[in-house]
C-alpha cells in the first residue's frame, strides 16, 4: 500500500469542503446512514467517516486504531498525498503511538502546565488591551473585520511568543499555518503548501540555533544537542510544525465563533456583562456546536473492527473521525443546534480524546477567556455588519473558521484611567 486508500471502495460520496451549515449538514446526513460511512477526500483518497458521538469515543481509544501510517501501514509511501502531509507525514506527537507518543508529549507537556499557562495571563491581557486600543482608534460607524483585526492576531501572538518566533517570520509561517486546513487547495497548491511549511520551521530552527533565548524553540533544540536520541531532526521540526499551527488556529475559529454566537444571541451576552453567567460557559458552550476542527485525517485499523450493522472496518483501511460531530449529535445532546451557555451538559471533544488530548487546551480556553469579556467590556455596542448571513465559512471539511467577520465596533465604553 503505496497511499492512503481504502481497497473495494465502489461508489462513495465526497467529503465536501464548503464548511460552515453544509459543513454541519453533511456530518449529520453521515451520521444517519450508520456508524461508519465511505467517504472521497482530495486526491482520490477514500476513507471510513466516523460521525457518531459514540462511536468516534469508541475508535479514539481502540487498540486497533493507528495514527502512525508507517508503522501500521505495509507499504506506506509518506508524500503519496501532498494535502495530507502535515497531518500524516509528519513524525510529531500527533502522528506517534505508544513510547514515542509518551517521550514526544514529555518535551512539550511542561511549557503547557497548568501553573504555566496562568503565568501567561499577563500577556495574553497586554495583547487583548493593546488590540483593543488600536480598534478604539477606528470609526464606530464603520465596518470593520473583526477576525483581522482582534481575532486572529491574538492567539497567533502568543503562540509566536511562546516559541520564539521572530517578527520578519511570522507572516509567512501562519500564512501556512492557515492553509493546511484548506482542503478545498489543488494538487499543485498543496504541494506548494506542504514545501511552504517545511522551509518555514527550517528557517525558524536555524534562526534559534543562531540566536537562542527563552523560548520553546529554543528549549527543544537544548534538548536535542543534548540527547539526540530524545529528538530527532524530523521530529523537531515537525512538533514546531504541530505546535504553532494548531496552537494559532483553533484559537482563531474558538474567539470568532464566540463573538459570532454571542452578537447573535443578545440574551446571553448581556447575562456574561452582568456577571450572571461565565464566559467559561460560552466558551464551552462554543466548542461543542462550532468544534476548531471538525474531522482529523487520518486513522488507520490494524484489525477488523466491527461497528455493528452490518459495518466491519478492515484491517488496513483508512478512516477519518469527526471529532467535532460528537458534540452536535443527538443522540448525545438535546437541541443540538441550539447554543445555550446554560445547559448543564457541554460535553465535547473539541480538543481530543484519550492519551491523545490536547496539551494546548488549556491555552486556547485561557485567550478565549480573556479575550471575550475584554472585546465586548469595550465595545458593548458591537454588532454584526450585514447580519450572519454573510459571513463566508473557511473552505475546509477539517478547520471550521470563517474567512472574516465583519462588525461596526459601536462606541467604546470609558476605560478606567
Amino acid at each position: 500500500m503505496t497511499s492512503p486508500h481504502c481497497p473495494g471502495t465502489g461508489s462513495v460520496a465526497t467529503l465536501e469542503s464548503a464548511g460552515g451549515a453544509r459543513m454541519y449538514e453533511q456530518v449529520d446526513r453521515l451520521r444517519k446512514a450508520g456508524p461508519a460511512v465511505r467517504v472521497r477526500l482530495p486526491e482520490d483518497v477514500v476513507a471510513w467517516s466516523v460521525t457518531r458521538g459514540d462511536v468516534v469515543k469508541r475508535l479514539l481509544t481502540h487498540p486497533g486504531v493507528s495514527r502512525d501510517p508507517r508503522k501500521s501501514v505495509p507499504g506506506y509511501r509518506p508524500g503519496a498525498v501532498n494535502w495530507l502531509f502535515p497531518w500524516v507525514d509528519v513524525e510529531s506527537m500527533f502522528t506517534s503511538e505508544g513510547q514515542d507518543h509518551t517521550r514526544l508529549r514529555k518535551l512539550i507537556a511542561p511549557a503547557f502546565a497548568p501553573r504555566r499557562i496562568e503565568a501567561m495571563r499577563p500577556l495574553v491581557e497586554a495583547i487583548v488591551g493593546g488590540l483593543l486600543d488600536a480598534l478604539e482608534k477606528r470609526p464606530a460607524d464603520e465596518p470593520v473585520d473583526l477576525r483581522a483585526e482582534f481575532v486572529y492576531p491574538v492567539p497567533t501572538r502568543v503562540i509566536c511568543d511562546l516559541f520564539g518566533v521572530p517578527d520578519g517570520q511570522r507572516p509567512e509561517m501562519l500564512r501556512v499555518a492557515q492553509a493546511v486546513a484548506d482542503t478545498g487547495a489543488s494538487v499543485e497548491e498543496a504541494a506548494v503548501m506542504t514545501r511552504d511549511l517545511i522551509a518555514g520551521a527550517r528557517r525558524l530552527i536555524g534562526f534559534k540555533r543562531r540566536n537562542p533565548g527563552d523560548d520553546m524553540t529554543s528549549l527543544l533544540l537544548t534538548t536535542r544537542a543534548e540527547d539526540a536520541d530524545r529528538l530527532s531532526e524530523e521530529e523537531l521540526l515537525s512538533t514546531l510544525l504541530l505546535m504553532i499551527g494548531a496552537g494559532s488556529q483553533t484559537a482563531i475559529a474558538l474567539i470568532g465563533n464566540a463573538v459570532r454566537e454571542l452578537l447573535l444571541h443578545r440574551d446571553r451576552l448581556d447575562a456574561a456583562l452582568a456577571g450572571a453567567e461565565p464566559w467559561s460557559g460560552a466558551v464551552e458552550e462554543t466548542l461543542r456546536l462550532h468544534p476548531p476542527v471538525m474531522h482529523m485525517p487520518l486513522r488507520w485499523a490494524t484489525q477488523d473492527i466491527d461497528l455493528g450493522e452490518g459495518v466491519v472496518i478492515r484491517a488496513g483501511e483508512t478512516m477519518i473521525i469527526a471529532f467535532g460531530a460528537h458534540g452536535r449529535d443527538p443522540g448525545v445532546h438535546g437541541d443540538p443546534e441550539v447554543f445555550d451557555p446554560r445547559r448543564a451538559d457541554k460535553e465535547h471533544l473539541a480538543f481530543g480524546h484519550g492519551v491523545h488530548y490536547c496539551l494546548g487546551a488549556a491555552l486556547g480556553r485561557l485567550e478565549a477567556e480573556v479575550a471575550l469579556p475584554a472585546l465586548f467590556g469595550r465595545f458593548p455596542r458591537l454588532a454584526l455588519a450585514g447580519g450572519a448571513d454573510g459571513i463566508e465559512p473557511q473552505r475546509s471539511f477539517i478547520g471550521n473558521d470563517v474567512t472574516a467577520l465583519p462588525v461596526v465596533l459601536g462606541e467604546a465604553a470609558r476605560t478606567a484611567g
